[in-house]
């Protein structure tokens, strides 16, 4: 079985949770604007009125985070009970997040 270096990579990294989800106090409204080390594409700000926004800003910062400082400033808790099935995240990531909190996997499994 051939495995990409990406696959390899997101299998390996470890992924920053925070300690509960209710540390999780960030925006539910306006734009947001991820710092340098979440975000390094172009200049973009993220519409938390768009639904596409929410989710590119909750898989980049789902991956990228390197502290829960960087959860807590940016994820909301009750964004990503709502959100959490349809966010695309790496294998890893997602098993992390639900291992961690089993009512996202609760939630996961309970989709149609």
């Amino acid at each position: 079985m051939l495995v990409s270096m990406s696959s390899r990579y997101a299998q390996l990294r470890p992924y920053t949770l925070p300690s509960s989800l209710g540390e999780l106090i960030g925006p539910v409204d306006g734009l947001v604007l991820l710092p340098r080390h979440l975000d390094w594409g172009p200049h973009y700000e993220y519409d938390l009125a768009d639904e596409a926004d929410v989710l590119l800003m909750y898989e980049r910062v789902i991956r990228e985070a390197q502290t829960p400082d960087d959860l807590h400033a940016h994820l909301n808790a009750d964004v990503l009970r709502s959100h959490w099935r349809a966010l695309f995240l790496p294998r890893p990531a997602r098993a992390a997040w639900e291992a961690g909190f089993p009512e996202l996997a609760s939630a996961s499994a309970a989709a149609p």
